[in-house]
């Protein structure tokens, strides 16, 4: 390993000029500092962040914990925190919750223990109104930024997120517009709240129409794509007179729209579906998907420009980033006759 004192020697300098030259410190002139660095990139010098952290009292890591980087959504969000994080020379410590609060606490506490400059996490949303070790960072001023909705548990964070609700109400706003009356909602998990601000958008549309929720027309529906086409299978078994539904997310629609069209449902003739999210593959299903395009590269990028301000004992003012309908082919006029009660009766 190449050390300051091999530049030194080979410089015919001192080790404090190669020190003080490499950090660009203002007592080295041009030309020293232009010798002496090229002189160690030469020699593949490697600077010890280490040492650097003990003098300037950081260690130059970020800890981001998500629940999966394999989900569509977090996937876009986790590659532009890496980005902005890499090209502010920040390293980024990476753990999966998985969902689970326990896993979740681990991951915190040990991203402490490597004394992180900062925290990125995504929550494992609990219906609980304290969590305590969100309460040891507020207590320990850990500068961190939540990647999500905010919770009772952990308002008190700063938060990036899309505006879920006024995006869902644009969704049923759409789909109100072509002339459904009858909308299933499949909803996500209760604790969580993008979930809840999506029902809300989608409640709210609903009462501006003159209309009130049906509650035989929301469906449980959880987050993935084998909870989409459940729900799916439950709407046929109990006839629902549904002629549109509108998904939680892009995996419970794409679970749902599976389903019927193993039973020869023609969406959207037969029956419209949208999403939310605009993950990748919604474009290439075998129906495009309607759906919401979230900024998920957008809200990584505001997710650190956020920590910078934190780094420097400002707090910035976060607004929720609009989201936008994207209409595409799995959205069309509801058909004379609701087509889930028939298909019941012709299988039973």
């Amino acid at each position: 390993m190449v050390r300051l004192k091999d530049i030194a020697e080979r410089a015919g300098v001192s080790v404090m000029t190669v020190s003080k030259a490499l950090r660009d410190e203002p007592d080295v002139s041009a030309a020293t500092k232009t010798r002496i660095k090229l002189l160690a990139q030469q020699l593949g010098y490697v600077p010890d962040s280490t040492a650097q952290g003990l003098r300037n009292r950081t260690t130059k890591l970020f800890g981001l914990a998500v629940a999966s980087s394999a989900d569509p959504f977090l996937g876009r969000l986790v590659l532009a925190v890496e980005e902005r994080a890499y090209e502010l020379g920040y390293d980024l410590l990476l753990a999966h919750t998985l969902n689970i609060p326990e896993r979740e606490d681990a991951c915190i506490r040990r991203f402490l223990a490597r004394r992180v400059d900062g925290l990125f996490l995504s929550p494992v949303y609990r219906i609980a109104t304290e969590a305590r070790v969100y309460q040891e960072l507020l207590a320990r001023r850990v500068p961190t930024v939540l990647l999500g909705h905010p919770a009772p548990f952990c308002n008190q964070f700063l938060c990036v997120h899309s505006d879920d609700l006024l995006a869902s109400y644009a969704l049923t706003r759409h789909l109100l517009k072509l002339g459904h009356k009858r909308i299933a909602f499949l909803a996500g998990p209760i604790a969580t709240p993008w979930a809840q601000q999506r029902f809300e958008g989608y409640r709210r549309a609903l009462r501006e129409a003159g209309m009130d929720v049906d509650d035989k027309l929301v469906f449980q529906a959880g987050r993935t794509p084998e909870e989409g086409a459940k729900a799916a299978a439950q709407m046929i078994a109990e006839s629902s007179n549904a002629t549109a539904v509108q998904a939680v997310n892009d995996l419970v629609a794409l679970g749902c729209a599976q389903l019927f069209l193993k039973h020869r449902l023609s969406i959207p003739r037969d029956l419209s579906l949208a999403g939310f999210g605009n993950i990748a593959f919604c474009d290439h299903f075998q129906v495009p998907l309607t759906t919401v395009r979230q900024p998920k590269y957008r809200l990584g990028s505001a997710a650190v420009a956020a920590m910078q301000q934190l780094l420097r004992g400002q707090r910035p003012d976060l607004k929720p980033l609009p989201a936008e309908l994207v209409v595409r082919a799995s959205t069309g006029t509801p058909p004379a006759t609701p087509p889930l009660g028939n298909l019941r009766t012709a299988n039973a």
